[in-house]
């Protein structure tokens, strides 16, 4: 035990958890932890030029590091400008830690007009984190950091807050530092894998769908020798690709829409093992399908679908568990799905499912990217039709913002990637209308040197929203932009601006910007987004025009 002050004993317990790397701001009420971070060679800070980047950035290095990702920023407004970065980190399992400031101490909850005031500041976080915290003495600091991590490392991967007044940050008192948080995984119960691997041997034509839980538990071995040993092909959610490589001979691909031959495959599947995945309410299954879920959080179990058998356990170990169980029974006796699994990705990479000419555009991005490179899709028309579309040959090398559906996270969540794979491509794909959302991080990238490529499709729209507004509501209304010059404005800010006036060649782009080892924006001209088909054959009802939604 050492008399240190809170700033101190914040930067300390980090350092031992294994923290590099803080995006933040150093705002008014984080002075204490600013001092400590300016005295300390083994964390470094990068600041972004807006408080929501802070933690877009973190889930990116979060996910390309595998690891946990760090923010900070100051009470009230710095964290709501951050929240919409945790609601992008807790839809798609992102361990992000967020420290936040306070107000002084004496104040808190009592509503006196304090500078950064929010009342119920734990309380309007809790939505989007899994474990939320408030440290009011330098004391309390080590113990609160071991517990956040603690959550980070077990169970569902989710953010979680930490917050702590300035006088905390500064005061210094006798403060025990703790040793790193233990990290233990969920054993299942041997019972749920016996039932599973009954079900397994059972099945005539059974698929796996294997989803972000095999990432976040680093599985991807275990499902390839899982697929190997029982013949059984996987599709992967959107968030999983790259899981197993596109490349392998039992992968159909990812990106369920509403119709087409993954849809098809899955509907005609007598058995559909979940692997780490929701399986959300609109992914096909036959009313009669069988299914096992292989979940770390019991909480999923049941919600979408009926007469699905649990495995509540990490998915490391239960895919482990199962595949030892089938082998020292002799194995599934399926045939090899080598030839199937063939002829659906032949249709899927001709772009037969009406993707052209997204489809020809999609071929030019992969091609100009290394297979290792990370790929990070933004809420736009190129990211929903990847899903389906981008070959992905690695785990995590792509991104997308989850069910959260931020616009404008990916050039800021590919700057946190590169922060953590600096030897390793990484390369946003965004509209106008969403890269304009954190366009000022260009000036981020220049000032640390991040060698990100931000690839831009310019159509002048919020090209999706138009689209729907001509097609089905009478006509458009106000998606229009006015754009600068984007490949001049990256030279103003001291990356490399390169234009592409046909999307089909983008590729070439790609390889100077990665030969260039600068940050780089490539502007691309854009088809025009009414004439392209739309990247879902099925939509929600309040999507289209109609009289009530009652019944």
């Amino acid at each position: 035990m050492s008399k240190m002050s809170g700033g101190d004993a914040l930067i300390s317990s980090l350092e031992r958890e294994g923290v590099e790397v803080i995006f933040g701001l150093p705002g008014v009420q984080m002075y204490g932890v600013v001092d400590a971070l300016r005295r300390n060679n083994n964390i470094k800070m990068i600041v972004p030029r807006h408080e929501q980047a802070t933690s877009y950035m973190a889930d990116g290095y979060a996910r390309a590091s595998r690891g946990i990702g760090v923010a900070m920023v100051v009470p009230g407004p710095g964290l709501y400008n951050a929240a919409a970065g945790l609601s992008t980190a807790y839809s798609s399992n992102s361990r992000v830690l967020m420290i936040a400031g306070q107000i002084p101490r004496s104040t808190i909850g009592k509503d006196m007009g304090g500078l950064h005031e929010v009342n119920d500041q734990l309380e309007t976080i809790k939505p989007v984190t899994k474990f939320q915290k408030r440290l009011l003495r330098p004391h309390e600091i080590p113990e609160g950091v071991s517990e956040a991590f603690s959550h980070l490392k077990n169970g569902r991967p989710r953010p979680v807050e930490i917050e702590m007044p300035p006088e905390t940050m500064v005061e210094s008192e006798d403060v025990q530092l703790l040793e790193s948080s233990v990290f233990e995984r969920t054993q299942p119960a041997d019972s749920s894998i016996s039932e599973a691997i009954k079900l397994i041997l059972e099945s005539k034509n059974p698929v796996i769908y294997a989803g972000t839980g095999v990432i976040r538990s680093e599985a991807e071995e275990e499902l390839k020798e899982f697929t190997e040993l029982t013949n059984i092909p996987v599709v992967t959610s959107a968030a999983a690709k790259g899981v197993i490589s596109d490349e392998h001979p039992h992968s159909l691909g990812s990106g369920l829409t509403g119709e087409g031959q993954i849809k098809n495959y899955l509907e005609n599947s007598d058995l559909i093992i979940i692997l780490g995945s929701r399986f959300a309410i609109r992914y096909p299954a036959a009313e009669n399908t069988k299914k096992i879920q292989v979940e770390i959080d019991e909480t999923e179990i049941g919600k979408f679908h009926k007469d699905v058998h649990p495995v509540i356990g990490d998915a490391k170990l239960s895919i482990n568990k199962i595949t030892e169980g089938i082998k020292s029974m002799g194995g599934t006796k399926l045939d090899s799905p080598a030839d199937k699994v063939k002829k659906i990705r032949e249709i899927l990479d001709s772009g037969q499912e009406g993707l052209h000419p997204q489809h020809e555009i999609l071929n030019s991005l992969r091609e100009g990217m290394p297979q290792d490179t990370i790929s990070v899709w933004d809420m736009t028309q190129m990211g929903y039709y990847s899903r389906a579309a981008f070959k992905t040959y690695n785990t995590s090398t792509y991104f997308d913002s989850g069910y959260s559906g931020n616009l404008g996270w990916a050039f800021p969540a590919a700057i946190g990637a590169k922060v953590a794979k600096p030897n390793t491509p990484v390369v946003s794909i965004s509209g106008d209308g969403g890269f304009m959302y954190n366009v000022q991080e260009l000036s981020t990238a220049v000032k640390y040197g991040i060698n990100v490529i931000a690839v831009v499709f310019n159509d002048g729209y919020y090209g999706n929203v138009r689209r729907d507004l001509e097609l089905d509501w009478g006509g458009d209304y106000e998606t229009g932009f006015v754009n600068p010059d984007f490949a001049k404005m990256a030279e103003t800010y001291g990356a490399k601006g390169i234009y592409v006036d046909d999307p089909t060649k983008v590729n070439q782009a790609i390889e100077e910007g990665i030969d260039a080892k600068k940050p780089t924006l490539i502007e691309v001209n854009m088809l025009d987004t009414n004439e392209v088909p739309r990247p879902f054959a099925g939509r929600a009802p309040w999507t289209l025009p109609h009289d009530e939604l009652l019944d």
